[in-house]
């Protein structure tokens, strides 16, 4: 009986200890003959080949990446949020009260984001690009040319080729953009 009651307590002093890690993770707990027995939800673990890196370039290609996507993605999906919202807003919006609209809002965005824009560099904006359009299914360019119209948009694009960029640039996750996809996947994960 003493053992029992021993055991009993190092289970429970072991369930209190770890309450407030696995708090949100606990599914369900039920009680099988005598005995109670305590489900939880495990965070996905994704599993890479360890990355072979060439040369010092491409290991500070990659680590710029982590940095980059790690600043890039929560914005990226906070925008794509935003733009959710905007289209539902606005659809119900005549012409004139849209244009209205978007002047207002345009103005309280350029207040909010400002600093963390200004801050970016040229390869950090270029990840937002890429990443606006994995998250959104719209590259740059049909952003700019939904919101801004297309005189605009072309104007953006002229501006952005003569920096190297391409606001017509697709994600594409399976191919060119393998190693963002990797490193989203991890940073999600919480593993990087």
């Amino acid at each position: 009986m003493k053992k029992l009651r021993l055991i009993y307590c190092l289970i429970l002093l072991l369930l209190l200890s770890n309450v407030n890690a696995d708090e949100q993770h606990l599914q369900s707990a039920h009680i099988e003959g005598n005995d109670t027995v305590a489900t939880y939800y495990l965070h996905e673990i994704f599993i890479y080949p360890p990355m072979q890196f060439k040369n010092k370039k491409q290991e500070r290609f990659y680590w710029r990446t982590v940095r980059d996507v790690k600043l890039t993605l929560p914005i990226a999906k906070i925008l794509t949020k935003e733009m959710i919202r905007t289209d539902s807003v606005m659809s119900t919006m005549s012409r004139k009260e849209r244009r209205r609209f978007w002047k207002q809002y345009e103005r309280l965005l350029y207040t909010q984001y400002e600093a963390q824009f200004r801050d970016m560099t040229a390869g950090q904006g270029q990840m937002l690009m890429l990443l606006i359009d994995r998250e959104s299914g719209q590259t740059s360019y049909n952003v700019i040319k939904k919101y801004k119209g297309g005189f605009v948009a072309g104007c953006f694009q002229i501006l952005a080729k003569m920096f190297g960029n391409d606001l017509k640039a697709e994600y594409d996750g399976n191919d060119k953009d393998q190693i963002v996809e990797r490193v989203i996947t991890l940073v999600e994960a919480g593993q990087l």
